[in-house]
């Protein structure tokens, strides 16, 4: 693709339409089918017409929806998209919602708020002051946490292996005795990280006893819940969250479950204050805050933004509180289909409990080339892509080489369930068959 686009800085323009036209027939030979019915390879979600179309106006409109007074239409659709979100994941009515890119920048906006009232506790303002001479933070974390909350960790200072890991079960789940036991003499200020829905299992952790434990240490409790923090708008699912309503932040993606196009994350953070000291920006030629106006740009970390919040306005109105839960029964319900009919080949193994959309699947133990050190389950999944029939992705779960299927793209309906079980075990078979060919 690189070879495609390669050319001189043109001297002099083109027609618009031509540049467009030239784009669109380039482009197009790079793009993976993200938003296609049997995209699994990672949580995506599917980029809906109806998002698509209002983010082609927010483009339009040309707003910069930093503060009301620049795009009051910006700011007040964002305000009302973030009652819905509380209203849909029953989350407190009171927190603040800032409209971010996705996952990663949710973590790092919530984490930044954390930090800075837990320091605050202590007579330490970070937000004025830094962190050269301040009180070290403690963060105590899962030890299968998502790989953007340690990110975020870095970008806030306070580092990605300065953490305190916490013992997790075979769905990697927090084991809350371990977290007592490395809690018991945090006397300074400290976050406890918890994880909705982990991106392998879609596993959750115990909430109730994680803030419970947090509490008598005086720590704050963020949940990274991406995907899984959607469970709570499906009366069947939203069992698994429990307590998770009493934490003090959350990080979600619209992009995955809620299906609105790239970029679209939330920050949801119960302290407006705690929040808006860590993102607020200010500056004499900005617009002043009225009474009662919202300031999108006091509560994410941007000043120049788009109004991300509309797409989101849009799918919420689009589905409504019944289309969301139906999204989720859907996938799950494919999900467990899925597991079912591979759990019952020989040689498969699935590695989950499946609670939610996630899948782990590992493949006989056959070494499919001399040498390369390849397994059987990664030879099933390179068949599975030269096919193109499906898409899927692979990674480690606790040492062990897996094939990751993920069901959350709207265009997935309950009949794609058997045909992606069958392409998957066909795949197997010929792998296995080409093996036991070679004498393996």
């Amino acid at each position: 693709m690189l070879d495609l686009f390669d050319e001189p800085l043109p001297e002099t323009g083109e027609d618009s339409v031509a540049v467009i036209e030239d784009l669109a027939l380039r482009g197009e030979q790079g793009l993976n089918q993200m938003a296609h019915p049997r995209f699994f390879g990672w949580v995506l979600g599917g980029s809906a017409p109806v998002g698509v179309a209002a983010d082609w106006l927010v483009s339009a409109w040309g707003q910069n929806a930093a503060f009301h007074g620049s795009s009051p239409t910006g700011a007040a659709i964002e305000e009302i998209a973030g009652r819905w979100l509380l209203d849909l994941l029953d989350l407190p009515r009171d927190a603040a919602v800032g409209f971010v890119t996705g996952g990663t920048v949710g973590n790092f906006t919530a984490l930044a708020a954390a930090r800075s009232a837990v320091l605050r506790r202590q007579g330490w303002d970070a937000d004025a002051d830094g962190l050269f001479g301040a009180p070290p933070v403690e963060v105590f974390i899962g030890k299968d946490a998502h790989t953007s909350v340690f990110a975020a960790l870095g970008y806030l200072g306070m580092g990605r292996k300065r953490v305190h890991r916490v013992r997790t079960d075979q769905e990697g789940r927090m084991i809350a005795g371990d977290l007592a036991r490395q809690m018991e003499d945090a006397t300074g200020p400290s976050i406890v990280v918890a994880q909705a829905g982990q991106i392998n299992t879609g596993a959750f952790d115990p909430f109730g006893d994680i803030v419970s434990i947090a509490r008598a240490a005086g720590a704050w409790v963020h949940v990274d819940g991406a995907f899984g923090l959607w469970a709570r708008a499906h009366r069947d699912y939203c069992s698994l969250t429990e307590g998770v309503e009493t934490a003090d932040s959350w990080s979600v993606d619209g992009h995955k479950w809620l299906q609105t196009p790239f970029d679209s994350g939330y920050a949801i953070v119960r302290d407006t204050a705690a929040l808006q000291a860590a993102m607020k920006i200010d500056a004499s030629y900005l617009p002043p805050q009225g009474q009662g106006e919202r300031i999108p740009c006091f509560l994410v970390p941007e000043l120049s933004r788009r109004a991300r919040g509309i797409p989101t306005w849009a799918m919420i109105k689009s589905l409504g509180r019944m289309g969301v839960e139906a999204l989720v029964a859907r996938h799950c319900g494919i999900a467990q289909r899925i597991a079912e009919r591979l759990a019952a080949a020989d040689g498969v193994r699935v590695l989950n409990d499946v609670v939610l959309n996630q899948i782990i699947v590992s493949f006989g133990c056959l070494t499919v080339a001399a040498g390369d050190g390849k397994s059987a389950t990664e030879a099933v999944i390179t068949a599975l892509r030269d096919k193109g029939e499906i898409f899927v992705s692979g990674g480690y779960w606790h040492g062990e080489w897996v094939m990751r299927i993920s069901v959350i793209c709207d265009a997935t309906m309950p009949g794609d369930a058997d045909v992606v079980a069958s392409l998957i075990l066909t795949a197997w078979a010929e792998v296995r068959e080409a093996a036991i060919g070679q004498g393996r």
